[in-house]
C-alpha cells in the first residue's frame, strides 16, 4: 500500500452509494472484485469534480494487487524529468511494474504534445499487460483538447478502451454537499 502511493485508505464500506443514486452499486463492487485485473482490462470512472471517482478507484485497489497511484499531471512531470536526465526507459519501469495503474484526474490540465506523447507511450506499454484504472472529468470526446492531438488522443483511447469498463459517476459533489448546505442556511437566517 505505501509503494503504491495511495492517497487515502478509504474502502467502498466508506462510499455513499445513495448520495450517487445513478451509479450501480453492483458494477462498483464488480471492479473493487479486480476480475478486470486477470484479465489484464482497464476501467475507467468518468464524471465531474468531487463526486468519488478517486475514492471508487482507491477502494477498488485494496484487495491485495500491486498498486500504483499517479495523478497524471504528476506522471508527465516525472517522466518529462527522467527523459531530461536520461532515465526515461527506467522510469517507465514505476508506471508498468504494478498490476494496476491508477492514473488520477485526466483532463485537469492540458497537455503539450510531447507530454501527451509520453502518456501514450506508458498507456501503450502497459496494453494488455496490465491493468490501467483512470478517473477523468472529461468525456472521451474531449480528449483531443485534453491531449492537444485528436489522432494521439484516439490512439491512445484506442488502447484504453478495448478491454474497459466504463463507469459512469454523476452527480453532485461530495465536498461541497455540506459546505453549500451551511451557505444555503447562513443565507436563509441573513
Amino acid at each position: 500500500m505505501r509503494w503504491g502511493k495511495l492517497p487515502h485508505h478509504k474502502t467502498l464500506e466508506d462510499y455513499d452509494f445513495s448520495f450517487q443514486p445513478d451509479l450501480d452499486p453492483r458494477k462498483v463492487k464488480g471492479l473493487a472484485a479486480l476480475s478486470f485485473v486477470e484479465a489484464k482490462a482497464n476501467a475507467a470512472l468518468l464524471g465531474p469534480p468531487g463526486v468519488g471517482k478517486t475514492h471508487i478507484a482507491v477502494a477498488a485497489c485494496r484487495a491485495g494487487c500491486s498498486v500504483y497511484f499517479t495523478s497524471l499531471d504528476d506522471t508527465v512531470r516525472n517522466l518529462t524529468a527522467a527523459e531530461a536526465a536520461g532515465r526515461l526507459t527506467n522510469k517507465f519501469g514505476t508506471y508498468l511494474r504494478p498490476s494496476v495503474l491508477v492514473a488520477d484526474e485526466v483532463g485537469y490540465q492540458p497537455l503539450e504534445r510531447a507530454e501527451a506523447n509520453l502518456v501514450f507511450q506508458v498507456i501503450s506499454k502497459h496494453y494488455e499487460k496490465g491493468s490501467i484504472i483512470l478517473t477523468s472529468n472529461k468525456t472521451f470526446s474531449e480528449w483531443g483538447q485534453v491531449f492537444g492531438d485528436e489522432a494521439l488522443a484516439i490512439a491512445i483511447l484506442d488502447r484504453l478502451l478495448h478491454h474497459c469498463d466504463v463507469i459512469p459517476v454523476n452527480g453532485p459533489g461530495y465536498r461541497l454537499k455540506n459546505r453549500l448546505a451551511a451557505i444555503e442556511r447562513d443565507a436563509q437566517v441573513a
